[in-house]
């Protein structure tokens, strides 16, 4: 068997001469290295096709160069670096070279108040690719929080102010009866509609020397002010529902407050954002998009 002469049917030349945009691998498993730990994810890999007479590029070349990312941080430079060597193993093949990885990050969060404290899962997505000898490499993640609808709250109000009126418009109005009535379900006869919401963020890194996945995720939450929580004691929840009601927001707002904190980051090149907001109102979702320099 050693001996044999394996053929190499992809070498054979093409019976038209047709490049291709992109050819590759979808949802290779891969170990990669990131904020000191090691991270399971998948792996987009392809390069483009110019030649029209070859039938086909190398797989097994691409697969074999991402051990590279095994044993190295996940770095701009690293994933430069993994696409130049895409083109090299390819001369005269291809000009074009392309690398997603999608994984989830996970970041351990205190709780509000008490000291307890648990992990969140950050899926993210990293794209980076080699085209007309420009690199160019993106930075996306998705980001939980919590949104409190501006109406409901002020129709909410409305009706505890009429329940007050139903209440005390007969009684002469003492601190201690307000405060006592104010804790009772009499004093609570309607609350605002709150439901968890995502944002999914897209940005370009002017940076080339690290993958700010973290920094990108605590802008966001904090322009948001509410994000969702671990391990809560009542405390925490207390304080969640404060923020809450702080932080009272449409989807339109929303998208605004995370565009902004996004123009505030020097590292960002560029950006698109998309909020949802799952209605607990309706069936179907609020979403409000924007985009700079995209």
């Amino acid at each position: 068997m050693t001996s044999l002469t394996l053929p190499d049917i992809a070498s054979q030349t093409a019976r038209k001469v047709l490049p291709l945009d992109w050819v590759g691998m979808r949802g290779i498993a891969l170990p990669i290295q990131l904020g000191g730990r090691t991270l399971g994810a998948k792996a987009d890999v392809g390069v483009s096709l110019d030649d029209g007479k070859s039938r086909g590029i190398h797989m097994s070349r691409l697969y074999l160069a991402l051990e590279a990312l095994e044993h190295t941080p996940l770095t701009p430079l690293a994933l430069r670096q993994l696409l130049a060597g895409f083109l090299d193993s390819h001369a005269g093949l291809s000009s074009r070279a392309y690398v997603r990885l999608t994984f989830d990050y996970l970041v351990k969060r205190p709780a509000l108040v008490s000291p307890l404290s648990g992990w969140k899962s950050y899926p993210v997505t990293v794209d980076a690719r080699i085209e007309n000898e420009m690199f160019h490499v993106e930075l996306g993640v998705d980001i939980p929080y919590s949104s409190t609808c501006p109406c409901s709250a002020a129709l909410a109000r409305q009706l505890i102010q009429q329940q007050f009126l139903n209440c005390f418009a007969n009684r002469e109005v003492d601190a201690q009866a307000v405060l006592q009535w104010l804790g009772s379900t009499d004093g609570l006869v309607a609350t605002p509609h709150s439901q968890r919401s995502q944002a999914r963020i897209q940005t370009r890194l002017h940076r080339q020397d690290a993958l700010p996945v973290e920094a990108l995720i605590d802008k966001v939450e904090a322009a948001l002010g509410t994000a969702v929580q671990t391990a809560v004691k009542r405390a925490d929840e207390q304080a969640f529902a404060l923020a809450n009601g702080q932080n009272l927001m449409f989807c339109e707002d929303a998208a605004r407050r995370v565009h902004q904190a996004l123009r505030e980051l020097p590292w960002v090149a560029g950006f698109a954002l998309r909020v949802e907001h799952a209605e607990s109102l309706h069936a179907h979702d609020a979403v409000a998009a924007s985009q700079w320099q995209w």
